[in-house]
């Protein structure tokens, strides 16, 4: 999470609009946080070609700083990761277990990649997320403290623990649902670090899996401030902030290439084909 010798800082916030200050505070790292959640789309493009998509932070700043160009959680929390190293935060690489649709959460193994952050001289960690490809998905990083409801932008979460085999306490991150009134978790951690070589398996395996989620359907996602936009194969689905959602089935290969031009801000690879 250290080698940012190749990664332009300048370029990265240009590219998210972020002005503000360049300190290793929370001010800061919620301001990037929320910047980049909604400058850079949510896509498996890559995957969904079976091709698991390079780590490498210039390649990562070559398709999705200087190209119209998303990612999914391995490429979004490792540019995230060398943008908030670069401004002075420590950060650790932590491995989650997606809890949504699942019947318990240790049905699932730790394919989700989450980010532990710190900064210099302030004891409160904080767990950030830029990568997470849902409605629950966190907008600004929430400090990793259990049992407390943090209203982040317009989203509403919180962190409890919950028991298991393990040796280390096991977080889980919950949504408010706006609709429903009630919470509901989304991945479940500890705090184990992961390293580098731990990401490029599971991307890996998520990217090139022929039973992948992610290799199955096309997935994009943007977020704005009025409006969560979600493409899952075929269907189109608007949530706006006052909890109002909107589904319709996109008509074919021209309108889904269409709405990721001019709705989701992305190029599709030449030859390719999102509704298969």
């Amino acid at each position: 999470m250290s080698d940012t010798l190749r990664f332009d800082l300048d370029g990265y916030l240009r590219h998210i609009g972020w002005e503000g200050e360049r300190r290793a505070d929370p001010a800061t790292l919620r301001g990037v946080h929320l910047a980049h959640t909604r400058g850079i789309p949510f896509e498996n493009l890559d995957a969904l070609r079976r091709i698991a998509p390079s780590l490498d932070l210039a390649d990562l700043m070559a398709k999705m700083v200087h190209s119209r160009r998303g990612g999914y959680c391995y490429e979004h929390n490792t540019l995230l990761a060398g943008a908030l190293v670069a401004l002075g935060f420590k950060v650790t690489g932590l491995g989650a277990r997606v809890a949504v649709g699942a019947d318990r959460i240790g049905s699932r193994p730790r394919t989700h990649m989450a980010l532990l952050v710190e900064a210099p001289g302030d004891p409160q960690p904080y767990l950030a997320d830029v990568g997470f490809g849902a409605i629950g998905a966190l907008l600004e990083p929430v400090p990793l403290t259990a049992g407390v409801e943090f209203r982040d932008a317009e989203r509403r979460h919180r962190l409890v623990h919950v028991p298991h085999d393990g040796p280390l306490p096991l977080w889980v991150l919950q949504a408010h649902d706006r609709v429903k009134g009630d919470w509901a978790d989304q991945y479940a951690f500890t705090l184990e670090p992961f390293v580098q070589p731990d990401f490029e398996v599971v991307n890996w395996h998520i990217g090139t899996n022929p039973r992948s989620p992610f290799t199955q359907r096309v997935y994009v996602q943007r977020v704005s401030a009025d409006r969560h936009l979600l493409l899952n194969g075929r269907l189109l689905t608007e949530t706006r902030v006052d909890g109002t959602v909107v589904e319709r089935e996109v008509t074919g290969e021209a309108e889904a290439r269409r709405l990721l031009d001019e709705e989701f801000g992305i190029d599709v690879p030449d030859g390719m084909t999102l509704l298969i």
